[in-house]
Order: structure tokens, then C-alpha cells, then sequence
């Protein structure tokens, strides 16, 4: 039995007691930010609201994709082939490359991908090759990012980036290309590590990477995204795809949604249509999660647990015509449902969060709630295609068991992230946003100009009055030291400075997201079975847990393990799951 230590995190009371003491009688009261757009500013209720930070007015790059590395560090990258970035290589180190844009050469000579370093706070500047206009990407088992399609050149490229400690990692070009032209696509992670591609613009079909044998080499027809086009707007570009745990895909597009096995390219379920007129796939842009999967909660006749998705969001049928031929910007939908596919006969249960948005980003966070953030309240996604920035977020409380107590409004941002915005969660519990780029080019001078900056969203969990409360890991002990073995137990040793009685601890399992377009590809929450706790001394304990029961569960490769207790989340440490 290896024990894998968390060096950098050993608690100490006094830090605790005295972040406490401070809010409890240091702090002033929040004041809320007016955002002064035509969409009212709500009242936020009596809860603490979170806390936006601008780490960086500008990183010289507009963050369109998003993905948290094994590392901490942090890979972000916008198109390549709409001009010169406002980032710049180190002296001596400069990459050119020319293109060709309307007839014109253009040579470009700055970089569009950056490494942030999350420790350090710094940036270091990539060479990516190929166009990555509205791409998809995913983590292999190894911690590699794949990341597939793009637009023009990019639009058949694989990519690929693997981490390192040393600064020398850049992108990879592979000589494989995919099968089909990928432009708004989604990629999953499957049980056996590999990667499927699903649609794109007139990509009625899925095809997988790595391309090892002849059933991988395939491209394999599906029809449904055919069906669920809408003529003109289209409505089911980046579907949402969800792993379950029966090992079939959950896909959504436009407003439908299947049961599918890829395996056999066969449907096995049709789930019923979701009614009102309500668009959720891009340009309509709403957003999707899979709910936490809870080993210790309720399985199914299977002994699978019980599977919910939760989807918000989105426009009208014809918003996206309204906006771009008329300049009519139709009001987002404020509707959520909620089905649980584990049913017999499941059905949507609708929702309505308190305020309208399309575009918004759906992040799982590690207690199980849902950050929603982001986006506008009216028009759709879409170069000029949206109008009134909606600049607080929402959480969504997903056990509340009272519906209408389920959303609680948070403080709001100053900086309005519309189209080609992302987000992610970080190890330490934080939200990473960036992005925003309505227009063609980076343009600073129209109305939502293209936004260089980088903030981080402290969510509520985090403040000083729950620092108490909050559990830091210092050891975990498992086979081979941060391996996590499928059905296997494992423990993990953590401070924790006041446990409240009759309250359960949890150990979740959060794999990385790849973030884009409102889509959080391949995030996913997965609360371990819990064997045993013991309290080794006054402010010591050990939790004792047991590893996924399967690869469709929870597919191989590295994970962010959080302790909760009391809905507060520490430190994360990264393990692999295999």
C-alpha cells in the first residue's frame, strides 16, 4: 500500500479560525454590482453570493476552448485564422505561418494558444498549426489532450497535447486525419479509452479516434442528427453527449434525445420531445449535465446508479433567423428539465430558473451542485447575434429536494461573456472564465468587445465563513500511490478543523472538462461508496472508499478527488483511475 501526499496542503487551525473570526466580525456586508444593461438586476437572495477576481485584464488571447490538465495547468486557445492575436512569443522564439483569407496572404506571427500555469499564474505561448474554429477535444486515459476538428485547415485535423513539468510540451499534429469534416463537434470518452467524434455541420454521422483496427477506422451514419435539423438555423451542432452508466451514449440534439449504442450504431430508446418550442443546441446554445452518480445513493434493478440529466437554457425556434437576417433578438428561454433516464418511462420535468439565458455554461461542481454562468438573455449564439449580457450566476442546488428552492442567484461579474466564452473548475474549487468574441475578428471597439481577460469565480463554498468547515487532504493511500483501481478500496487522510455531527462526508471523483460553445465535454461526477471513517486525533481523520464498479461508471484516466463535507469541497489532488 502506497501513501500519495498532499505536501502543499497540511492545515492548521489558527489559519481557520482566524479567516472565520475575520468574516464573522471584520468583513463588511456585499454590495452588488448595477450591470446596467436592459435586463433588470435581480435581487440576490440572502446567501453569500461568491466573489469575482480579474486575475488578468488582457492574456493577449481570447479563450474559445478550455481544458484543465493532470498538471494544473490549464490549456486555452481561440481560431487561427482571423488575424493577429494580441499575445506575443518571447524574443527569439517567434513562429510565422501564412494563410490565406479572401484571396489575401495574411501572415500571422503571433501566438492563439496558451499554458497557464495555475500555481504560478503565468502563461506560456503555443504553436498550433492547423485552424481550431470551433473544435472539440477530449482527455485519453494517459492524460493526453485529443482535440479534433476545427474549421479550413483544421476541419479533418487531430491534435493532440500532452502534459509535461517542463515547459517543452507543444501541440502535436498528427499525419491520421478524421474520416469526416468535423466544425461543431463533440467528442466523449468511451469505457475502453477511446474517443468518439460526433456530427458537426453537415456531419450526419460519429467516427472514433484512436483509428487502431478496422471497426475504429469506420465512419458509421447517424441518423438522428439528420432528423433533428432544423432547416436554416440547423439547432443540433454540438450535441450533448453523456457516457452512462450502462455503457450507452445519452445524445441530444435540438430539442430530442436518445439512448444509443454506438457499438451496433442502433438506437435503443427514443426519449420523449422536449415540449415548448425551445431550441437547446447551437446557435440556440443551451447547456447540459449528467447529475452526479452516487454509488451510495439509489441503483436501478441493474445495480447501476440512478442517472439524471439536467438541461437548461437555450432559444426559441427562429431566434437565430430573427437575429442575423432582421436584428431582432427574441428573449431566451429561463426553462429547465430534468429527466431520470433510470425511469421506466422517463419524462422531462421542467424547471424555471429566475432569469433567461442562452449561451450559459453548466459546470458540475465537486458538493454536486450546478454553476450555471455566462451567456445573454436574448437572441442566440453567433457572430452579432445576441444582445444583454446576463451577468449573474445561478446555482442550481441539485438535491433540494422543493423545486422552488432549488436556484439561488450569486453575485454578478462586471465583464459580459457572449459567444466563444468557456469556463472550468479548477483543483482548489474555483471557476476559471475566459473568452467572449462575438465578431469576426478580435474587434475592441463594437458593443461586447472581444474579451482578453481572465477571471476566477470564488464560489460560496469557499468563503472564509465555511473555512471551518472545510477538509484538506494530506496522504492517500492506494496501490501504486494515486492509482485508483476499479472496485478496489482506497484511503484517504484529511484535517478538518470542526466536523459537524450527523452531516456525511463524501469522496468525489471530478474528471476535467473540455470546455467550449456551453458544452463541458466529458465533465462528470461520481461520488464513491463509502466503507468506513475514523477519526485518527482531534483534527485527523481517515476515510476509507471503494474505486468506480466499472469503465462505464467511470471511464479510465485522471481524475480531481475532493473530500466534501458539509458541501464544502477542499483541495483537490489528481488520481488515475484504472
Amino acid at each position: 500500500m502506497a501513501i500519495f501526499k498532499n505536501h502543499a496542503a497540511l492545515p492548521t487551525v489558527f489559519f481557520y479560525v482566524s479567516a472565520t473570526l475575520f468574516s464573522l466580525f471584520i468583513a463588511s456586508p456585499d454590495s452588488y454590482f448595477n450591470d446596467m444593461s436592459p435586463v433588470p438586476a435581480p435581487t440576490v437572495a440572502p446567501y453569500d453570493g461568491g466573489q469575482w477576481i480579474l486575475l488578468h485584464k488582457s492574456i493577449g488571447v481570447s479563450a474559445m476552448h478550455m481544458q484543465l490538465l493532470k498538471n494544473n495547468k490549464v490549456i486555452l486557445f481561440d481560431r487561427t485564422d482571423m488575424g493577429p492575436s494580441n499575445a506575443t512569443y518571447p524574443p527569439g522564439a517567434v513562429q510565422c505561418r501564412n494563410y490565406t483569407v479572401r484571396n489575401r496572404t495574411v501572415t500571422d506571427c503571433t501566438p492563439h494558444s496558451l499554458l497557464y500555469d495555475v500555481a504560478s499564474d503565468t502563461f506560456l505561448p503555443l504553436v498550433v498549426k492547423s485552424d481550431t474554429w470551433c473544435s472539440s477535444g477530449a482527455v485519453d486515459p494517459n492524460g493526453t489532450l485529443v482535440q479534433t476538428g476545427g474549421y479550413g485547415t483544421g476541419i479533418q485535423a487531430i491534435r493532440t497535447f500532452t502534459p509535461c513539468d517542463d515547459d517543452t510540451c507543444q501541440w502535436v499534429e498528427l499525419g491520421v486525419k478524421l474520416l469526416a469534416q468535423r466544425w461543431y463537434a463533440t467528442n466523449q470518452i468511451l469505457p475502453d479509452g477511446r474517443v468518439i467524434v460526433v456530427g458537426g455541420r453537415r456531419a450526419f454521422n460519429y467516427e472514433f479516434y484512436p483509428k487502431a483496427d478496422d471497426k475504429s477506422s469506420k465512419l458509421y451514419t447517424m441518423r438522428f442528427l439528420w432528423e433533428t435539423t432544423d432547416f436554416y438555423e440547423e439547432n443540433n451542432l454540438y450535441p450533448f453527449l453523456h457516457l452512462l452508466p450502462d455503457g450507452n451514449l445519452f445524445v441530444f440534439a435540438n430539442n430530442r434525445s436518445i439512448l444509443f449504442d454506438y457499438n451496433n450504431n442502433t438506437v435503443v430508446k427514443a426519449f420523449p420531445v422536449m415540449r415548448g418550442g425551445v431550441k437547446r443546441s447551437y446557435p440556440a446554445t443551451g447547456s447540459s449535465v449528467m447529475l452526479p452518480l452516487k454509488m451510495n445513493g439509489v441503483l436501478d434493478g441493474s445495480g447501476q446508479p440512478e442517472v439524471e440529466i439536467l438541461i437548461c437554457g437555450g432559444s426559441y425556434g427562429g431566434a437565430y433567423y430573427k437575429s442575423n437576417r432582421e436584428n431582432v433578438y427574441i428573449g431566451a428561454s429561463a426553462s429547465c428539465c430534468r429527466i431520470k433516464l433510470s425511469d421506466p418511462n422517463p419524462n422531462w420535468v421542467m424547471e424555471e430558473m429566475p432569469l433567461p439565458r442562452v449561451m450559459g455554461d453548466m459546470l458540475l461542481l465537486p458538493n454536486g451542485d450546478v454553476l450555471i454562468l455566462n451567456g445573454a438573455a436574448n437572441g442566440t449564439a453567433g457572430w452579432e447575434d445576441a444582445i444583454n449580457p446576463v451577468l449573474h450566476p445561478v446555482l442550481y442546488k441539485t438535491y433540494e429536494p422543493d423545486p422552488s428552492r432549488r436556484f439561488v442567484i450569486l453575485n454578478p461579474t462586471t465583464i459580459p461573456r457572449m459567444y466563444h466564452s468557456s469556463c472550468l473548475l479548477l483543483p482548489d474549487g474555483r471557476i476559471l472564465v475566459g473568452g467572449s468574441n462575438p465578431h469576426q475578428m478580435y474587434n475592441f471597439r463594437r458593443a461586447f468587445p472581444t474579451e482578453l481577460s481572465l477571471e476566477a469565480y470564488i464560489p460560496p463554498y469557499l468563503s472564509p465563513s465555511s473555512a471551518l468547515l472545510r477538509p484538506t487532504i494530506i496522504s492517500i493511500e492506494a496501490e501504486g500511490g494515486n492509482i485508483v483501481s476499479y472496485g478496489q478500496e482506497f484511503s484517504v487522510n484529511f484535517g478538518l478543523s470542526v466536523y459537524r455531527p450527523g452531516v456525511a462526508i463524501t469522496v468525489a471523483l471530478v474528471s476535467p472538462s473540455f470546455t467550449t460553445h456551453s458544452l463541458a465535454m466529458n465533465q462528470r461526477v461520481v461520488v464513491l461508496e463509502v466503507a468506513s471513517q475514523k477519526r485518527l486525533s482531534v483534527f485527523d481523520y481517515k476515510i476509507t472508499a471503494r474505486g468506480p464498479p466499472s469503465t462505464t461508471v467511470a471511464p479510465p484516466g485522471y481524475y480531481m478527488i475532493f473530500i466534501v463535507h458539509a458541501g464544502v469541497p477542499g483541495q483537490a489532488l489528481w488520481v488515475k483511475v484504472q
